[in-house]
């Protein structure tokens, strides 16, 4: 099933927005866990984890899943392909790794920061709320810069679609 060029041309500003959008509040996380572990203040801290739990829970999630699904809907209704560029293959991949790692650790982590600093503790570790910011904009500056340069060629199967589709068919070389 291949999108009319209205529909990709709009499932393409969907993706470039929401992935915008989680950079964004990556960032966004990534300050607020730098204030909370640098300043002294206790009010400030409790703000910083509370918003971040805020992004977390409420922002952070919808721009995740809405990014996953509208990479799928690209790759699967355009000629890129899933599984025929090896930059497509790992962005797929690496989208749902910090996806997961949104639900099942940067989430956990803040949420643990917020009942920590709310009991009117400190805050427990400065990783639970620097840890995950800082992984997962270093994986969203890598997937812009592979969408951007498109680099390593076509996986096996593109390369099999490539010749299918060009009328070629490919010779087995005799081995020696």
């Amino acid at each position: 099933m291949k999108l009319t060029r209205p529909a990709r041309r709009a499932s393409l500003v969907v993706h470039v927005t929401a992935t915008a959008g989680w950079l964004g509040l990556t960032l966004g996380l990534l300050a607020l866990g730098i204030t909370a572990t640098a300043t002294g203040s206790a009010v400030t801290v409790e703000a910083s984890v509370r918003t971040m739990k805020l992004f977390a829970d409420w922002l952070l999630l919808p721009s995740a899943f809405l990014t996953l699904l509208s990479g799928l809907l690209l790759s699967l209704g355009t000629p890129w392909g899933l599984a025929r560029h090896r930059w497509v293959w790992t962005k797929f991949w690496l989208t749902l790794a910090t996806t997961t790692a949104t639900v099942f650790a940067l989430r956990p982590g803040v949420n643990s920061a917020v009942a920590a600093v709310a009991a009117g503790g400190a805050l427990p570790d400065a990783g639970d709320v620097l840890f995950g910011p800082v992984v997962s904009l270093s994986a969203y500056v890598f997937m812009t810069v592979i969408s951007i340069l498109k680099p390593w060629g076509p996986t096996r199967r593109g390369r099999r679609f490539r010749a299918a589709s060009s009328g070629r068919t490919k010779i087995p070389t005799p081995v020696s």
